[in-house]
């Protein structure tokens, strides 16, 4: 994550004034403090118009820095650059729910900007056959093509483009590092609705982690609410996808997956699948009963799908647009 001293600099240049605060209220589509803030996806950003792209995404404090790898201590990345960041992963997350439910993924219109552009490989529409896990993908779905849409309108014609992503070969080798598949053999998760859980499982978890760091740094209120708010969605989506995953008896497979990731974003033991220490664990928290934290970076050893520095890999094959792109030296 970013380091304290930065975060506080990024506050200090935020909006801290009525005239800016406002500005920031009606990007939200808000008309005061108490008003809903849109939140959700990997790493959405808050809410600020073109102008002040730059400093709304620092503004927030979001656990969105560049972990604790020691060769990005000193580097201070643009506000704009740390939204551009969440507008890649939401790309992704909206690509993936949106061809799960309607077969199609995101618009012409919403995939162009700043970087070079790439297509989307894979994906098909899931044959969902229970009415709550098709609500479910449904709703997430929709959430995240208006993040994308949300993020875009914030960052105006700084915008980075979509890049290129595969989604169906980082799944199978994303099940194949976690041991639900062998070597050979391909995981769709478009083929039911287990699979489809279990690879939206790969997501939502990463969400709350990387929002967890941002509470005790944010002073302006107004980011700290709309930061809240993020916060409280991506654990909304968690939870419905890990209690769904225990009513289905598919604890083993979600523990392997926790602990592929685990291998991914560091030596630390953090991640926890729906069983753990021998009990069903829907809520993955330590023993104050607090979420933990990932960074930029070990954000990006996920999704890359490496524990080694890397500016590319798994589902971003060309990797991601912008300047934050690094995942951390953990091998």
């Amino acid at each position: 994550m970013f380091d304290k001293l930065f975060i506080r600099h990024a506050i200090d240049r935020s909006s801290e004034n009525g005239v800016d605060r406002r500005k920031f209220l009606r990007a939200a589509g808000a008309t005061g403090v108490g008003a809903g803030l849109v939140g959700g996806g990997l790493l959405a950003g808050g809410a600020f118009n073109a102008a002040n792209a730059d400093t709304i995404g620092s503004g927030l404090g979001l656990d969105l820095g560049l972990g604790h790898d020691e060769d990005h201590d000193n580097a201070k990345p643009s506000d704009g650059a740390v939204l551009n960041f969440a507008l890649n992963l939401e790309y992704l997350e909206a690509e993936f729910y949106l061809r799960a439910v309607r077969g199609y993924g995101l618009s012409g219109a919403d995939v162009y900007g700043k970087g070079k552009p790439g297509g989307v490989k894979g994906g098909r529409k899931v044959k969902f056959q229970s009415k709550i896990v098709k609500a479910y993908a449904d709703e997430i779905a929709a959430d995240e093509l208006a993040h994308v849409r949300f993020l875009r309108k914030a960052l105006g014609a700084a915008a980075v483009a979509r890049p290129s992503i595969d989604i169906d070969a980082a799944f199978t080798s994303a099940a194949l590092a976690a041991g639900l598949i062998k070597p050979g053999q391909k995981f769709d998760a478009y083929a039911n609705e287990n699979n489809f859980l279990l690879a939206a499982y790969v997501f939502e978890d990463v969400g709350v982690t990387a929002y967890k760091g941002a509470a005790p740094l944010i002073s302006n209120k107004t980011y700290l609410e709309a930061a809240a708010g993020i916060l409280a969605v991506e654990a909304y989506h968690a939870a419905n996808i890990r209690t769904t995953l225990v009513a289905r008896g598919l604890d083993v497979p979600s523990v392997a997956i926790s602990n592929a990731r685990d291998s991914l974003d560091g030596k630390a033991d953090l991640d926890q699948g729906t069983t753990y220490k021998g009990k069903t664990n829907i809520i993955p928290t330590d023993a104050n009963g607090i979420a933990f934290s990932r960074g930029a970076d070990q954000v990006l050893n996920v999704v890359y799908l490496t524990p080694k520095k890397a500016t590319k890999g798994g589902f971003f094959p060309a990797g991601v647009n912008g300047e934050i792109n690094t995942s951390r030296a953990n091998a």
